[in-house]
């Protein structure tokens, strides 16, 4: 399973990338009218950060399918290679999805609360497929298990697609996806921090290190003992 940031504040996209073995970074609208700056003002220093070779995913706005197609031309120019454009699934999606794919332009449908939404995006193209774990269980329904019928539905009808989960509210909703193997989860920083955090692991470190420094003096490491 990929491991994605989802989020465009560059410091803490900085921050995570110097702790954790995270793989790329997705955005949308929502996410980029937070940064407060131009889109690709933003988006240039995510680059910069993640580097040319890992995987950013940019949401058109339009709404008609071949303004979709021209703004992902624009996007992928601006952004590089790896640039995964994030279409919503609706009828003109679908449609600019089938065209994007065909000039071999890399698709992430998103906007995903359906299987079926899923497949059909899986059929016109798309590489990536993102169901909204939390937003779906809001509605009543089981997200997570959303997320696995939706990768099973790809392997089953031999799709090239490629689940990336979004919208966690928790580890635990993560966890569940990493077990089963989906393709990638796109992660909030203060999920991805909560994976780690553990009182119990910071007191059995601090216990470490005390009986350490009882044996060999305060400050002393197995570097200066």
């Amino acid at each position: 399973m990929k491991f994605i940031i989802d989020d465009a504040n560059v410091e803490a996209i900085k921050n995570l990338y110097e702790f954790f073995p995270v793989e790329g970074v997705t955005t949308n609208p929502s996410i980029l009218a937070k940064a407060k700056k131009h889109p690709y003002e933003v988006l240039g220093e995510i680059r910069e950060i993640i580097g040319a070779d890992a995987d950013l995913h940019v949401q058109v706005v339009s709404k008609k399918a071949e303004d979709m197609v021209r703004e992902a031309k624009v996007i992928c120019e601006k952004l590089g290679q790896n640039t995964y454009v994030k279409v919503p699934t609706t009828r003109e999606g679908l449609k600019a999805m089938k065209a994007l794919s065909k000039e071999g332009i890399k698709i992430t449908a998103t906007a995903i609360y359906t299987p079926m939404q899923a497949y059909l995006a899986g059929k016109a193209g798309a590489d990536y497929a993102a169901p909204y774990v939390n937003r779906i269980d809001n509605l009543g329904a089981n997200g997570v298990e959303a997320a696995k019928k939706i990768h099973d539905i790809f392997k089953n009808n031999g799709l090239k697609t490629e689940v990336l989960a979004a919208s966690f509210k928790n580890s635990q909703q993560v966890l569940e996806l990493c077990e089963y193997g989906i393709g990638a989860a796109t992660i909030a920083p203060d999920v991805i921090e909560g994976l780690i955090k553990n009182a119990s692991v910071t007191s059995a470190v601090e216990a470490f290190t005390s009986d350490f420094e009882g044996l060999c003096g305060k400050g002393k490491t197995m570097e200066n003992c």
